[in-house]
């Protein structure tokens, strides 16, 4: 029996908001700008703002932004590199909003690669037969798109609480959220046990990848957010796809937590992994789907 919500001490000061965002990765910033036009948004974060998964995406975006691409061409790919894993609905909305998802992303300041006619340069990579894979900075993208996102937070006035551990959610008497209580640690301030009032809570808190003792997961990836909503009722689905980078620094038998992770970019310009003798086992090469899928729409990742 899952217990509704931890043993804490009771909240000693409260906020009040109309929207309330976990979590500060990409899904979490743009949440908040898209919800700041119609009220007041708090966003809360377990560490520091930029310390999740985002930054770490080095490999690119994917997204049918050439003219001889199109959404179902990526759809196909996608499909196809998800071997039958995939949820169709929702990779037809990626390959559909992606377009504009990026554009918006433009919009807000995120500055990609460029070509030598002013157009965003696309790459091709593992699973995709189309070049399509826009990066900022060479391996840089997460890092650029979260440092955009940032920016626009600062300036649209949306209020941030960093360092606080998200402990449950409020319901109202009809069960419906009505906010959060949340642990502001260290250096995050107002201090202590809290309480958030909001008239709508979005959880965007990431993964669990740090349940297992190694991971190219960030340190902060420890599924809080999973562990919040089950208390709280909700229904999770596909637990058991977690997502790993498909290349890591090996560092030894003894390696634990966060690994270093060898971008998706060094196998789709056509690098070759190699076993520790030095020996070639696995050309990198653009038609070996298997290397990497076309996108991280598989359900769960």
């Amino acid at each position: 029996m899952i217990p509704r919500v931890l043993a804490a001490p009771a909240p000693g000061w409260t906020a009040r908001t109309d929207v309330v965002v976990i979590g500060s990765g990409i899904a979490g910033l743009v949440a908040a700008l898209r919800c700041r036009p119609y009220g007041r948004v708090l966003l809360v974060t377990k560490a520091l703002l930029d310390a999740g998964s985002t930054r770490w995406a080095q490999g690119g975006i994917a997204a049918a932004l050439a003219a001889d691409d199109t959404p179902d061409d990526h759809l196909a790919d996608t499909l196809t590199a998800g071997v039958g894993l995939c949820d169709e609905d929702a990779v037809r909305a990626l390959v559909t909003e992606g377009p504009q998802a990026v554009r918006r992303l433009i919009a807000l300041g995120a500055e990609f690669d460029r070509s030598a006619d002013g157009g965003i340069a696309l790459a091709r990579e593992g699973g995709h037969h189309r070049s399509r894979i826009a990066h900022a900075g060479g391996d840089a993208t997460g890092a650029e798109i979260s440092r955009a996102l940032l920016a626009a937070l600062k300036d649209a006035g949306i209020e941030v609480i960093e360092h606080a551990l998200v402990l449950d959610l409020l319901r109202d008497g009809a069960g419906r959220a009505a906010g959060i209580t949340l642990h502001v640690m260290g250096e995050g301030q107002p201090g202590g046990v809290g309480a958030v009032r909001a008239g709508a809570v979005v959880l965007a808190t990431g993964g669990l990848g740090q349940v297992f003792s190694a991971t190219t997961n960030p340190e902060v990836s420890t599924g809080d957010g999973v562990a919040l909503a089950l208390r709280a009722g909700a229904e999770v689905a596909d637990l058991e796809f977690v997502q790993f980078h498909p290349t890591v620094l090996w560092l030894g038998d003894g390696a634990r937590g966060q690994q270093p992770l060898i971008s998706e970019a060094v196998r789709g310009e056509g690098a070759h992994l190699v076993d520790r003798s030095g020996e070639r086992f696995m050309p990198a090469r653009h038609d070996l789907a298997e290397l990497a899928p076309a996108t991280s729409s598989r359900r769960g990742s």
